[in-house]
């Protein structure tokens, strides 16, 4: 199975962030305009949390918070877990199911140097299904 890595080279090189200090307006606009479901929290080079739609949805939209007041801090997952790029896609899609997270940064030391989703990796999933399928007609064929 693909390594994270191998994951993050299939995608787009963007790594689409936010700061702590930016109202959560911002990273919604974010994350609407890139088409993405969450976005990592940066402060300068270091990974401060992650800030995603359901993050919005709980503690803005539920509590009556306001979008454009509330600092993305006050929502923000602050414990992340990470991968390293060396770590399988099956590794990944265990921590993800295990730790009931969509969206699982790929870091390099203290670098980030992606995020995975959970798509991708269902993507990735079903195309070595399909090589493995594709495989054993051609076994069977021959």
């Amino acid at each position: 199975m693909a390594s994270a890595a191998q994951l993050l080279g299939r995608k787009p090189r963007d790594i689409y962030s936010v700061g702590p200090d930016a109202p959560v307006l911002e990273a919604i606009r974010l994350m609407a305009e890139h088409s993405v479901g969450a976005l990592l929290v940066m402060q300068g080079d270091k990974l401060a949390g992650i800030v995603s739609e359901r993050d919005y949805a709980r503690k803005v939209i539920l509590k009556g918070r306001s979008s454009a007041d509330t600092p993305v801090r006050a929502i923000m997952t602050a414990q992340v877990y990470t991968v390293e790029p060396n770590e399988s896609a099956q590794q990944c899609m265990q921590i993800m199911t295990d730790r009931r997270i969509r969206h699982l940064p790929v870091v390099d030391g203290e670098r980030v140097v992606g995020m995975l989703s959970i798509g991708d990796l269902v993507r990735a999933v079903l195309a070595e299904q399909a090589q493995t399928i594709e495989q054993l007609e051609n076994y069977i064929h021959h």
